[in-house]
Formats: C-alpha cells, structure tokens, sequence
C-alpha cells in the first residue's frame, strides 16, 4: 500500500532545498520530479539485509541483478536485453552528459526537441557543443515533432547527435512506433547518433505504451538506451543508472571512455535496492500509476471548475502534468504569481526552452491527494 511520507528537514532536495532553488523557504514544493511515497517494502528488505552483515567492502555485481533488468524489459517493454550490452551509469543525466563529451568535439551540433527536460540543454553548453533546437509543434497542449523541421535542423546544422526523450519530459507525449520509426529513418540517413533518454519508461497511461527504441532497431544502429530503476521507484539517491548499447563500435567508445575516467560501477546499495525493485516491485508500481492517473484527473475536473482556459497537456507518460496559463497569465508574470501570491514551487516551463512553453508550469504528481488540493486552492485563490 502506497504511504505518503513528511519529507520536511530530512535533507529531501525538493522539500528543504526549494530555498536554494527559489530564494524562500515556505513554498509548497512540486518541482523536482521524485516521489513523496515510502518505496516498495521489498527494497528497505533488501537493504537492512545487507547493512545488517556489517562489511562493507569492496562489491562483485552479482548476475542476478542483470537478470533483474533483462526480465523487467522483456516482461515491461518486450525488449530483448543482452547481458553482454549493459554498462552501469552514476545517473541518467551523468550518463547522457559522458555520452556527448565522449561522441562529440567542442562546436558539434546537437540537437534536442524542445520543450525537453532542461539538462539536456546544459550538459550540451557544458561539454561546448552548439545547442540545436527543433520545437515541437504545439496544439492546445498537445505535441507532435516537425520532422520535415527536425531534418532541416540536422542537414543545416551538420548536427551529429540526437537527444531523444522518451517519453518526453515534460509535455507527456508516448511517442509512437510510427514517430521513433520516423526518428530513426532520418537519423540513419544523416549519420545521428541517438542517445535515448528513456527513465519514465515505466509510466504510461491508458492505451499508450513504451517503445523501447532499440526494439526497433538493428545493432547497425548508432544508438545508446540509458534507463534506470531510479523514477520508477524513488531511488535517485543511489545514482545506479543503466546504459543499454547494441552497437558494437559505440560499445567501444563507452568502454574505452569509461576506462579513462576509471567508471567501474557503482556501490552496493544502488544495486541491492535496484534488483529487488526489479524483482518484487510491480505491485507496487501498479498502485502508484493508479494514484498518478487519480491526481491528474482531480487536477483536470479542479481547473474545469476554476480556470477553464487552463490547457493541461494529455498525460500519455510520466508523471509530471504540463499546464498552460496563458489565457489568464502573462509569461513574465507566471514565477512571480507562483511563488509570491501562491507560495507555491513549480518548474517554469522557460526552463524547458521552446517560444510556446514560457507560459506553462510542470506539476509533479507523485505525491499525496491533500498536497495538490492545498496548491490548486491557492492558484485558485490567487487567480
């Protein structure tokens, strides 16, 4: 059973660090996007188990934790991992930044579909790559790709990455097969590596469903899957994150990189706390969606009530909601009518890049029923 948990002065980045991040302290946090649930039983197990032997040496990653991994993406997503293709990542976002520093020189082109989760964009100006945007096309909050602009973006820009968020944070978008065949198509005949952020693989809505790209590709295909059990189960803490590489010459690239920063993997209890949430979490996981499914709609029918001209985003995946307030606010006005007349955190939707999302904010849905009603009473109020 999912158990809210009081994350106030336990050193929680999104509860006690919304001063540093905003400059105030008493702002309801739903910004950063983790959870504010107790994770699945069979992990703290799993943990105490361990900790209890009292040695903490040095750790041989036991093969039942690939074994774990192989047999959720098969049960999950119907991709065939091989144990042989996997190395280990301290972070997604560490993982997609080692990628661009080891796949591009400083002034290549890389190129992002914006609005896209913001470290994309930094790790791309931090590694002194030139940051090329094709934006989504944006239709009363819902998002399709431009390809015939994705494909000039590339040509013109002899662009040599792509960064593919999928699903995509934040707009919530579960990319079709037809779109990631799409994707892949003009990626191939450019000559794009694709490094495919797919974390949020786990949450999907509905009739929508993850489509690992690999599964769609042959191991000819330049293409690195990074992914971890960190969103699923609240455990970003950890920093075990999963790269995934069928390409035998991109392999290489990784080894070779990961040797020369001597990357051998990561300590214990992120794999513990991974395999067992991999083996005897999915009950679990099936009451969160439950409860994400359940936030969005009370913030759809809430908003309906107060501020019909909100456009909220269709949440095919993720679970983060992505509001437009444009009808009721201008964008310069959106963090001060947030933060001072609401006392409430959000990410900006500037933060994400793209013309059309400077109006918007991102919600995180992974808390309680009573945190959402408390924030929407007082956007309620405000407005």
């Amino acid at each position: 059973m999912l158990e809210y948990v009081n994350r106030r002065n336990t050193d929680s980045m999104k509860w006690d660090g919304v001063e540093a991040m905003f400059g105030k302290s008493d702002l309801l946090p739903l910004w950063v996007a983790d959870m504010d649930f107790r994770a699945p039983s069979c992990i703290g197990d799993a943990l105490r188990k361990y900790i209890d032997r009292g040695v903490f040496g040095y750790y041989k990653v036991p093969e039942s934790f690939y074994e774990a991994f192989i047999n959720w993406e098969k049960s999950k997503h119907g991709l065939e991992v091989k144990r042989e293709n996997i190395r280990f990542a301290p972070g997604v976002v560490t993982g997609f930044s080692m990628c661009i520093k080891m796949l591009t020189d400083p002034g290549d082109a890389v190129l992002i579909s914006s609005p896209v989760y913001y470290p994309f964009a930094r790790a791309i100006r931090a590694n002194g790559c030139k940051l090329t945007e094709s934006e989504l096309v944006y239709d009363r909050g819902t998002y399709t790709i431009d390809f015939k602009d994705f494909e000039e973006k590339i040509v013109e820009n002899n662009v040599k990455v792509y960064m593919l968020c999928s699903p995509h944070n934040p707009v919530g978008r579960v990319w079709t097969e037809q779109e990631l065949e799409t994707i892949l198509d003009i990626c191939r005949r450019h000559d794009v590596i694709i490094i495919s952020d797919e974390i949020h693989h786990d949450f999907t809505f509905g009739e929508h469903r993850h489509i690992p790209l690999l599964g769609l590709a042959s191991d000819d295909d330049e293409i690195i899957m990074l992914t971890a059990a960190s969103k699923t189960f609240n455990l970003a803490a950890f920093q075990n994150s999963i790269a995934v590489i069928n390409n035998p010459g991109l392999m290489k690239i990784w080894d070779d990189f990961a040797a020369g920063i001597s990357l051998r993997g990561g300590n214990p209890l992120g794999y513990i706390a991974a395999e067992a949430a991999y083996r005897e979490g999915g009950a679990w996981l099936d009451e969160l969606k439950d409860q994400i499914c359940d936030n969005y709609k009370y913030i759809c029918s809430e908003m309906a009530r107060f501020a019909p001209e909100v456009v909220i985003s269709p949440l095919e995946g993720t679970y983060l909601a992505w509001l437009d307030f444009g009808s009721y606010l201008k964008a310069d006005e959106i963090k001060d009518f947030m933060e001072n007349k609401c006392g409430l955190a959000f990410d900006y939707g500037e933060w994400f890049g793209g013309e059309m999302s400077k109006s918007h904010i991102r919600i995180n849905l992974a808390t309680s029923h009573e945190v959402l009603e408390e924030a929407l009473k007082r956007i309620e109020s405000a407005l």
